[in-house]
């Protein structure tokens, strides 16, 4: 890829913009991140919705232009990551059947079973943003990865829709649009991020990906290779950094500052208790706690949080499909300290801390988890657009051999 031909990944989180710019890696299906740009914007974003579109759009503009002065490029258009409430899901089936003399599947086959399954009821303030194959059945023979060059009657595909409010979508874009610069394509930033922080062997065993953000916390299960189930709840990091601004009576700035640095989910594993000093609210009252008396409030909300994300995947019909491939972790609550701890020992379940896969730059970057889902866009719909001309490319190809 040319260097002018960065791509830039636009991230609007629970409560903060992300931009990361990059491109192809000097490697085969690698990634090269070339710079950052991140700015909090709890005034003009909430829980991934727009509520001030002023606000929003000094946000996005400021972290664009971090990551354009750093890489010393300028871009004009980006893919766009979405997060909220108002996405919701489906699994959908699409049917089609082949009548032709010569039953080899093509390209136009599959997209006409994927449009088929995309005909689903939706209100007329909603609409599709991502449809992703599942799976495919030839025959009622289910485990078909890519049906195209091979032969049958029936052509089934399983699907996951993503479905979004328009209203919701237009306010992100007009902010973009406000701060000069284009949307390719929205996405689902957890599809994304799914895609760049599991392993495929993780999907194929079955997995569940846990994303922790300041207002968000986002689901996804996988297993036999693809997404199950997704889905946001509406509870996130912010609510440890509440509890600790008002347990020791000071801004919440000063509380995010404490959690990052001292913060400690599970009492017991601290070792050594130390103190530390901190801000009270008016900023210029010196006080004093310990590292042991901050993880007692840290962990009655964590074990809160980790208890409803228990009782929110028993109730989804793919619980039992999480399988070797344990728990990942990632966004950027996922950095603290006995996190891991704390879910391995409330969800049963082998976890890790999911980074970028494939991706190289600067480690200060790809080694943050709250970068993950910008640097995920990038990766994400080119690959999608890749697949897409390799079905047409075989497409082509048959055509070609018939009339021949």
């Amino acid at each position: 890829m040319p260097r002018q031909q960065l791509v830039a990944g636009l991230d609007v989180g629970s409560s903060q913009i992300t931009c990361v710019l990059g491109k192809e890696g000097p490697a085969h299906n690698t990634l090269e991140i070339i710079s950052v740009g991140q700015k909090q914007c709890p005034g003009g974003i909430k829980a991934g919705t727009v509520v001030d579109i002023d606000v929003a759009t000094d946000a996005i503009k400021f972290a664009i232009e971090q990551a354009e002065e750093k890489a010393d490029e300028i871009i004009n258009q980006l893919y766009l990551g979405i997060s909220g409430l108002h996405i919701e899901t489906h699994n959908s089936r699409g049917v089609i059947s082949i009548s032709r003399a010569d039953k080899e599947i093509t390209s136009e086959d599959v997209t006409g079973a994927i449009e088929n399954a995309k005909a689903i009821q939706i209100s007329s303030d909603r609409e599709i943003i991502d449809t992703i194959s599942q799976e495919y059945s030839l025959d009622r023979q289910k485990g078909v990865h890519n049906p195209v060059g091979m032969e049958g009657h029936f052509l089934e595909v399983y699907a996951h829709i993503i479905t979004a409010s328009v209203t919701h979508l237009n306010n992100v874009y007009k902010a973009i649009a406000k701060a000069g610069f284009n949307v390719i394509e929205p996405i689902y930033g957890l599809m994304a991020l799914g895609d760049i922080v599991i392993t495929n062997e993780e999907k194929e065993l079955g997995c569940l990906l846990i994303d922790f953000g300041g207002q968000l916390t986002g689901l996804a299960i996988y297993t036999e290779g693809s997404i199950k189930f997704s889905k946001e709840l509406n509870f996130g990091m912010d609510f440890i950094t509440r509890d600790i601004s008002h347990s020791f009576k000071t801004s919440l700035a000063q509380a995010q500052f404490i959690k990052e640095q001292y913060g400690l989910t599970i009492p017991s594993l601290i070792k050594k208790d130390e103190e530390f000093e901190f801000m009270s609210v008016d900023g210029r009252t010196r006080h004093k706690s310990t590292l042991k008396e901050l993880a007692e409030k840290i962990a009655p909300r964590l074990e809160e949080m980790l208890e409803r994300i228990k009782v929110e995947i028993e109730n989804t019909a793919y619980y039992d499909y999480i399988g070797p491939g344990g728990i990942i972790l990632t966004g950027g609550g996922s950095l603290m300290n006995g996190l891991t701890t704390a879910c391995e020992k409330i969800l049963d379940t082998q976890t890790r801390l999911g980074l970028p896969q494939n991706v190289t730059g600067k480690s200060e970057i790809i080694s943050n988890p709250s970068y993950s889902t910008a640097i995920g866009l990038i990766k994400y719909r080119p690959q999608i657009e890749t697949g897409r001309k390799q079905f047409l490319k075989t497409s082509l190809l048959k055509k070609l051999r018939d009339w021949l």
